[in-house]
């Protein structure tokens, strides 16, 4: 599994171009150094110098160095295990981050109701563009300025889309996976996997489906300032897919994991 921090602050993420069907699988984070649900590693993530100019990127650079290394020691960044409370600080010095995610359903106030009834999100703005018959809905935790966002499109008289193979899932931190799922059933949601715990580290998580087939998984953790805290993607080249996020983005690399029982590569 790849966990890749964001580092564009204008950067979004459109499902609709997804369409790939092999098993590797990229994970991107929409809110860095939270706790991940498989991974202990964590890296710094910085902008390339080019995009801050040379001194802000030096000055910013040797500020999460040394914030690490209060942190970690004298341990390899790649392999350094940070506390909960340690990461919600390095965020709160770090204000890069991905915007907003774009994809498409065929039902946007049943898909509204859902996100808002069942998952805890609050409709923050919403748009319609008559002439280009589409509308749009902004969802999320908090305002768009700093959290990440869902941007839902309802193109007029299409009610249903082909997901495809390419997205995978996002993911969710709740208080109480068990609460969230019953709630999620009472209201007619759909849940995939009930609440159990992962054999990696006990953390105990489930999947539901939304009204058009997007899955979501529910992850329990203290509540965070980001809930909306992950999107999985599949790709078909892991290497290509990581060097592009690293040398577009300046992304790093956190931690690279072989399952070959599974045959999957992530």
């Amino acid at each position: 599994m790849v966990r890749i921090i964001p580092m564009a602050s204008s950067s979004s993420i459109n499902l609709a171009s997804l369409r790939q069907s092999s098993a590797n699988v990229a994970r991107l984070s929409a809110f860095p150094r939270l706790r991940p649900l498989f991974l202990s590693h964590r890296v710094s993530a910085l902008f390339p110098a080019q995009l801050f100019g040379i001194r802000t990127y030096m000055k910013q650079r040797a500020e999460v160095n040394s914030f690490e290394a209060s942190t970690a020691g004298n341990m390899a960044c790649a392999s350094t295990t940070i506390s909960q409370e340690s990461a919600l600080e390095w965020v709160k010095r770090d204000k890069r981050r991905l915007l907003h995610v774009v994809y498409r359903v065929g039902d946007l106030e049943k898909t509204i109701k859902f996100y808002t009834e069942c998952l805890g999100m609050k409709l923050l703005r919403r748009r319609d563009i008559p002439e280009e018959r589409y509308t749009n809905a902004f969802l999320g935790f908090g305002p768009e300025d700093s959290h990440f966002v869902v941007e839902l499109t309802y193109n007029y008289g299409v009610d249903k889309y082909d997901i495809g193979t390419g997205f995978g899932h996002f993911g969710i931190a709740v208080e109480d996976v068990s609460k969230t799922v019953d709630l999620i059933k009472a209201k007619g949601g759909k849940v995939i996997k009930e609440p159990g715990p992962v054999s990696d580290d006990n953390t105990v998580i489930a999947f539901i489906e939304d009204p058009d087939g997007y899955k979501f998984k529910l992850l329990e953790r203290v509540l965070t300032p980001e809930p909306l805290c992950q999107v999985m993607l599949r790709v078909g080249d892991l290497g290509r897919s990581i060097n592009f996020y690293e040398k577009a983005f300046g992304m790093e690399l956190l931690r690279k994991q072989d399952n070959p029982e599974n045959k999957v590569m992530c």
